[in-house]
């Protein structure tokens, strides 16, 4: 099966079990994960991004993963060189014949290597820079709206997040003849997905729990090892209300319970981007999250098997 099966893809949103059956199919198939995880790229920044590393360990082995912790926290890590890190990973693992396995829930990461999306890498522009700072939040998403289709409301989670995504897309305006091509890639799309309820109440026992972790000490470390709030805030929701707390902006109680609020809103933008997926063509073959792991991977070997078919 193994030698000529495409790449198999695990996405859906936020907390529902992913990683565990992406480990357990690449542990019957005998072959590596790669990550598609916007944040899980960066070292030290483990509790905050969910990377789970334990659960990468079944029936006393260690399954090989990739794209994770590859580059220091603070470093503007982009979509293009995800694109280029992949593709070196994904051509290795073709080589040894072995079905990679992409697992995670960063839908613009998925799509942009299953679709080939033309990028590249985008120079700072201070000349833009300069000039955007000067405007309004309001003002500053118009201009993005204006040069920019958008498909959610990622780019509008901090300022800096905002004028980084209108110098892209200005650059990419502009220089389209001297961006690379990337190429379409095969793969059976498994998803996995529960109810709102179940979805809501994972999510809140996950927060409860890394936050038990010590995702707050976490945070804390990478702020004294230097790396600027406003950094800390630009990767995520977990960095940016728990950097807000521990700057004294509110109370403890009221960053557990917005954060939680703000993680299951993602979710719900995730599944969005999923279900424009769907609508553009990509046929994601869904499986209940609530499923006990056995049921969810023999449902998932059903699928893998019906691709010889």
């Amino acid at each position: 099966m193994s030698a000529n099966l495409p790449l198999i893809t695990i996405l859906g949103p936020t907390a529902t079990g992913k990683t565990s059956l992406a480990v357990s199919l690449a542990d019957i198939l005998g072959t590596e994960i790669i990550s598609a995880d916007s944040r899980q790229v960066y070292r030290r920044m483990d509790i905050g991004t969910g990377k789970d590393l334990s659960d990468y360990q079944i029936n006393g082995k260690q399954i090989p993963y990739h794209l994770i912790d590859i580059v220091e926290p603070g470093t503007k890590y982009n979509l293009f060189e995800y694109q280029k890190d992949f593709l070196k990973v994904y051509d290795d693992l073709r080589g040894r014949s072995k079905p990679a396995i992409l697992c995670g829930g960063s839908g613009l990461y998925i799509e942009s290597v299953l679709d080939g999306y033309k990028m590249a890498s985008v120079p700072v522009n201070e000349a833009l820079r300069a000039e955007l700072e000067s405007y309004t939040d309001a003002q500053l998403e118009q201009r993005l709206k204006s040069v920019k289709k958008l498909h959610n409301n990622a780019d509008f989670d901090t300022r800096k997040r905002t004028i980084r995504a209108i110098e892209i897309a200005e650059y990419q305006k502009t220089n389209a003849a001297q961006i690379p091509d990337f190429p379409k890639i095969d793969s059976i799309i498994i998803g996995v997905r529960m109810e709102r309820e179940a979805v809501c109440q994972s999510i809140y026992n996950r927060l409860k729990q890394r936050l038990r972790d010590g995702m707050i000490d976490e945070i804390q470390a990478l702020l004294d090892s230097g790396i600027p709030p406003e950094d800390l805030m630009y990767y995520g929701l977990e960095y940016k209300f728990v950097t807000q707390f521990l700057m004294k902006e509110f109370s403890y109680n009221y960053m557990v319970e917005h954060l939680n609020i703000a993680i299951h809103q993602f979710a719900k933008r995730q599944m969005t981007w999923f279900r424009r997926m769907e609508r553009n063509g990509f046929k994601i073959n869904w499986i209940d999250g609530t499923l006990p792991l056995e049921e969810k991977v023999a449902k998932a070997m059903e699928i893998l098997n019906g691709y010889y078919k």
